[in-house]
């Protein structure tokens, strides 16, 4: 595995749960990315959840942490997210928009991305570790 992790929103949901294999996954790297497209997407569920302070103060937390790092967009993350969308409308396999952004950030640091999410296997030159 990398060094270089990048974690979507449903592997912090599953490491949140305990998911071992996640554990050591984050336990391993030596830099944890965590895209603003994937706290957007958190914050949206923290607020129309139930438990929105807890996992507010648990998100802090967890970035907090030395290993992690928050990652803003770029141009050259939306030049990225642009060639990603051109080559899944030639394969006409589109995927929802905020993962072609966190598959561009993945991508413009060289980082394993961590998701339960199969259509990701259909950006080209994408690294990403799948779940057995």
């Amino acid at each position: 595995m990398s060094s270089k992790i990048l974690i979507d929103t449903n592997a912090y949901s599953e490491l949140l749960r305990g998911d071992d294999r996640l554990l050591e996954l984050l336990a391993e790297a030596e830099r944890v990315y965590v895209p603003v497209t994937v706290l957007g997407e958190l914050f949206a569920g923290f607020r129309c959840g139930s438990k929105e302070q807890w996992n507010r103060r648990k998100l802090k937390d967890f970035l907090r942490r030395p290993t992690v790092r928050v990652l803003q967009t770029s141009v050259e993350i939306a030049d990225i997210y642009s060639e990603i969308v051109q080559r899944l409308r030639k394969k006409r396999r589109p995927i929802p928009t905020n993962d072609v952004w966190i598959a561009a950030h993945a991508m413009d640091c060289g980082a394993v991305l961590v998701s339960f999410d199969a259509h990701f296997d259909a950006v080209d030159g994408l690294r990403r570790w799948k779940p057995d």
